[in-house]
């Protein structure tokens, strides 16, 4: 698949919305929740105001269309290390899961992150999720868990 990865334009920040709700993990046999989620506070911190400092998002694009986005922020999310280290979220359309996309951009954003002089990144990743191989493969290693979840940092 012919696709390229950019900064995410100001005028495409409403798309984070999209790419939040892509991002929550249904366990199979679970019913996807109503978009409406995504207005949660605990959601909201992901993307509300995007574009202050430490505010970074790389999407991908095929045919002139965003099919995924990776962005990080410093916030007091579920992967929460400290207020250095910035909060990594990815997600694709599902139809664009499986391509390697998600790994190019992962790998796209660690560069990115750590050009701009960041230590170290951190997520939060529920353990059913297909996804935690992924972060491992790029390094991230777990610090922390829960019954349901893995806190994990990679340090660049």
């Amino acid at each position: 698949m012919d696709y390229q990865i950019r900064e995410i334009r100001e005028n495409e920040y409403p798309a984070l919305s999209d790419f939040l709700y892509e991002a929550i993990f249904i366990p199979e046999g679970m019913e996807k929740p109503p978009k409406s989620i995504i207005k949660q506070p605990e959601l909201q911190v992901y993307i509300a105001d995007f574009g202050r400092t430490d505010d970074w998002c790389l999407v991908a694009e095929t045919k002139g269309r965003i099919i995924g986005a990776v962005w990080v922020r410093i916030m007091n999310d579920y992967g929460h290390i400290d207020d250095e280290t910035p909060s990594f979220a990815i997600s694709l359309y599902k139809e664009y899961r499986h391509l390697g996309i998600g790994t190019a951009l992962m790998k796209s954003m660690l560069q990115f992150l750590k050009d701009k002089g960041y230590k170290q990144t951190s997520l939060s990743v529920q353990k059913a999720n297909y996804a935690v191989d992924m972060y491992r493969k790029a390094e991230f290693a777990v610090v922390d868990e829960n019954e349901e979840e893995y806190i994990m940092v990679c340090h660049l």
